[in-house]
């Protein structure tokens, strides 16, 4: 008769409350890494390229046709950082003469977690430009707008 009672404490296996413990353990996780995620997602980046697209296609032709007007200016330009973290602008014709040229820009750091920054630059030799203001350390995309009378070029850099 002791064989055919019940020993309380004895594992009884899996059952319906340990099924449903998993169940919320398992959905519990995907629902918090899915959350961790998109807030994650929203914070480092706004979405938008442009503010309106429909403006932007209106637009595009132009663009395009500037694009072509560069590209025939046959202008060189190359742009680097100097160990101080200033900008520097050196631009040659299509020959490989160094131009006299003006510029401006402004830097953007690519997620936007540091402000913009604008860029003024003074000539320091011959067709070379430094910026007034040396850049903090990280990635940035610098926007530039190089003249040379009345010709222009609008660039955009990757410094890192």
């Amino acid at each position: 008769m002791a064989d055919s009672k019940k020993q309380i404490g004895k594992d009884e296996g899996l059952n319906g409350s340990h099924m449903l413990m998993i169940f919320v353990a398992f959905f519990g996780v995907i629902a918090a890494v899915n959350f961790t995620m998109a807030s994650y997602a929203t914070s480092g980046f706004s979405g938008t390229v442009v503010d309106n697209s429909y403006v932007a296609s209106q637009k595009f032709n132009g663009w395009l046709d500037a694009a072509k007007h560069q590209d025939q200016l046959g202008w060189k330009p190359d742009v680097s950082r100097d160990e101080n973290g200033r900008i520097l602008i050196s631009v040659k014709d299509a020959a490989g003469n160094p131009l006299n040229v003006r510029a401006d820009g402004e830097a953007q750091h690519p997620l936007g977690r540091k402000d913009n920054m604008p860029l003024a630059f003074t000539t320091v030799g011959d067709g070379l430009l430094r910026s007034d203001a040396s850049l903090p350390e990280g990635r940035w995309q610098i926007y530039l707008t190089i003249e040379n009378g009345d010709q222009a070029m609008r660039i955009r850099e990757d410094i890192g």
